[in-house]
């Protein structure tokens, strides 16, 4: 019966071990919260009254605040809210939404939507890609948005792609203010006309005969010079068009961000993983699809890689894995100088391997990773894990050596020690066991460490 309960461990360990993720760090998500809020136009006394200061009344109602700050600069609010480590950031994300969809009403109708920013480990890229472009150039935010963010945003695990750097089409209207004043007409009925002509509308559906087909009326522009031909007033029975009071340019927005390599101008792809997802698998699968979107750009649009954190992440684990594999033979190396009996030292060897791959278990079921807190973990329990396996079975050979029968001596020897081996087990818990009640991103770190060197000591116990 115990050779099949270990047998199970085993067996379940290493099923852990094969589904686990692997990460650099465990998954941290901070206890802060910011909400970010644009008001084009507006100095930061009006930025302060009209917009940080409902929302820090509203946001002040949330539960778990510890502390909350607002900054108020020209065109831009931002509100930090620290809550108390220990509640779920998913929670209280849900309740600054609910606050402020509350206090939406009360902000100037200018203002942009608030944006909820949180932040965890899952934010850091995974890859960041490099473009460059030549004719394509103004074009670039578009064919990478068709032809690579979306493709790579399909991937299982991956969370979000987005661009930087990337010249993006924008239509520009460049009205006459003499023109307007001529015809009696405003800027903003102007940009009122070109948002309801440039929409598609459902047209309702039509029946033929079994046949149900969806109807629309298409009305965005497909070019920009279509726009000149708008009719945006009337003068004396006339039309007045858009190109009778300003000038339509299709160019690209104003840039506030530049990316070059090797001296070529282009842009950049940030590619970030979802929540708990494996990070070299992402990678991996990143890396793969990456020839294939390259044979659907122009020829002048070349891809590259910048930083790929899988290669830092593999070299850490690898350095960590083999790490621990020098301990375990430099602790069976010195069992057997000690103990100078192969047979003993192979006993007491099992237990390391035995608690170790138990410990796999506990990361499966609480969803963690294999990151470089579990392999030091690791690294630190196995020098402790033969301790007890010593003592119980030199007690036994002991008895067997003054005559015993193996399986009466296993059985009074075991009992002789069974305290001092619980005792001790105990005591080695009583100093890790804390680790797994610290709070703060200490506790965020170290939770992990605590709780796997109490699972692995219990097991080397109970396998002593």
């Amino acid at each position: 019966m115990t050779s099949l309960s270990f047998l199970a461990i085993v067996i379940f360990g290493l099923f852990s071990l094969s589904r686990l993720p692997v990460d650099l760090y465990p998954d941290i998500e901070t206890n802060t919260i910011m909400v970010l809020t644009a008001y084009p136009g507006a100095s930061a006394s009006d930025i302060e009254t009209n917009i940080s200061r409902p929302l820090e009344n509203s946001l002040n109602t949330v539960s778990n605040l510890k502390h909350i700050t607002s900054r108020s600069s020209e065109n831009l609010s931002l509100i930090q809210l620290e809550f108390e480590y220990g509640n779920d950031i998913n929670e209280l994300t849900n309740d600054v939404r609910d606050k402020l969809d509350m206090v939406k009403s009360q902000l100037p109708d200018n203002a942009e939507t608030p944006i909820i920013f949180k932040f965890s480990s899952d934010m850091i890229p995974i890859l960041i890609l490099s473009v460059e472009a030549g004719e394509s150039q103004q074009a670039l935010y578009k064919i990478l948005d068709d032809n690579v963010a979306n493709p790579l945003a399909r991937i299982p695990g991956v969370g979000t792609v987005s661009i930087n750097g990337a010249p993006k089409r924008e239509i520009q209207v460049y009205c006459d203010p003499a023109k307007l004043e001529a015809y009696n007409l405003t800027v903003e009925a102007i940009g009122a006309i070109i948002g309801a002509e440039n929409r598609n509308i459902p047209g309702g559906s039509l029946d033929i005969g079994n046949e149900t087909y969806a109807l629309r009326v298409e009305g965005e522009f497909k070019d920009a010079r279509e726009m000149e031909s708008i009719v945006v007033g009337t003068v004396g029975g006339a039309n007045v068009y858009l190109r009778d009071v300003a000038r339509v340019v299709d160019t690209v927005e104003e840039r506030t961000q530049e990316a070059y390599t090797n001296a070529i101008r282009g842009g950049t792809i940030i590619v970030q993983k979802q929540s708990g997802a494996n990070s070299v698998n992402i990678a991996k699968q990143v890396l793969a699809k990456l020839p294939e979107l390259q044979k659907n750009l122009p020829p002048d649009v070349k891809l590259g890689i910048i930083w790929d954190s899988s290669e830092n992440i593999l070299e850490t684990i690898d350095s960590l894995t083999e790490t621990v594999l020098y301990a375990l033979l430099f602790v069976v190396l010195v069992v057997f100088l000690f103990l100078g009996r192969w047979r003993a030292t192979l006993i007491i060897s099992i237990t390391i391997p035995l608690s170790l791959i138990a410990s796999f278990v506990y990361l499966a079921i609480t969803g963690n990773t294999i990151n470089i807190v579990s392999l030091s973990s690791l690294s630190i329990a196995i020098g402790m894990v033969v301790d007890d396996a010593i003592v119980v079975l030199e007690n036994v050979t002991t008895h067997i050596e003054r005559g015993s029968a193996p399986s009466q001596a296993a059985i009074h020897g075991t009992n002789e020690v069974a305290i001092s081996v619980v005792a001790s087990t105990l005591t080695m818990i009583a100093v890790f066991f804390p680790l797994t009640m610290v709070t703060g991103m200490t506790g965020v770190l170290f939770k992990q460490l605590g709780w796997m060197m109490c699972v692995i000591m219990v097991v080397s116990t109970v396998a002593a």
